[in-house]
């Protein structure tokens, strides 16, 4: 079973603490390139705003997915959720 079976293509996470005035969002996906590999497209910024973006490559989908599911982990330690 490769790694994007069991892990989505396309996230959006938040952190969201009123009392901070904290409203984030965070947006990972892969997406095909035109050479046959896969990019990881990064958004960021306050939720509301169009945010920051960075796109890194990958020669393939399987070290695409897994640099995807390392930032994943690495926000949820943040405090990062899925966004409903």
């Amino acid at each position: 079973m490769q790694q994007l079976d069991m892990f989505p293509e396309d996230i959006r996470i938040e952190r969201v603490d009123p009392e901070t005035n904290m409203y984030r969002f965070y947006r990972l996906r892969l997406l095909p390139d035109l050479f046959g590999g896969v990019s990881l497209l990064r958004e960021w910024g306050r939720i509301g705003t169009q945010g920051r973006h960075m796109i890194e490559l990958f020669a393939d989908a399987g070290q695409a997915a897994d640099a995807m599911h390392a930032v994943y982990r690495s926000k949820q330690k943040r405090g990062y959720q899925l966004a409903a």
